[in-house]
């Protein structure tokens, strides 16, 4: 049936991440937490496989798979915004909101809704304040892992961040 929801499973250093796809695109990414039952494999499940693989393999550092699309201008426009957010770099919610023409606050709701955690690299916008929030995963600590696998794997002509 090509409207029912495929779920594979990715078993990865930050534990079992979970994509569903409906059709031909993506409409979920989970990490951590209870994985539902996979389903049999889909060809765009498989290649989200292989590209979550290749990420903590250290060998991709941007996805190239179909999401479902977002209704409003608003979140197309920041969902863009954070997606090009290079591997390895942050910028701030202050930083981001001026890129897009829209808001810190926008910025910071774009991030927790985000439904493609990893794909949509929500873990590359950051706080000025210092107190981090992250609703993927473990929270602020799977961010943390997910800036630092990041930086560990940079050539190191490209490693700028301040320690």
């Amino acid at each position: 049936m090509q409207d029912a929801n495929a779920i594979a499973r990715v078993a990865t250093p930050l534990g079992a991440v979970w994509v569903r796809a409906r059709g031909d695109v993506l409409t979920a990414v989970r990490i951590g937490g209870i994985a539902p039952e996979p389903t049999l494999p889909t060809p765009l499940l498989a290649e989200a496989v292989r590209q979550i693989q290749a990420f903590f393999a250290g060998t991709l550092t941007q996805f190239d798979l179909p999401l479902h699309p977002l209704e409003s201008e608003e979140g197309r426009t920041l969902r863009a915004g954070i997606a090009s957010i290079p591997y390895g770099e942050t910028l701030t919610y202050g930083a981001l909101a001026a890129r897009t023409g829209s808001v810190a606050r926008a910025v910071g709701q774009a991030c927790k809704t985000n439904a493609f955690p990893l794909i949509i690299p929500c873990h590359r916008v950051i706080s000025t304040s210092g107190r981090e929030y992250y609703s993927a995963g473990d929270g602020p600590r799977t961010k943390s892992w997910l800036l630092d696998f990041e930086y560990d794997h940079l050539p190191p002509d490209q490693r700028t961040r301040l320690l």
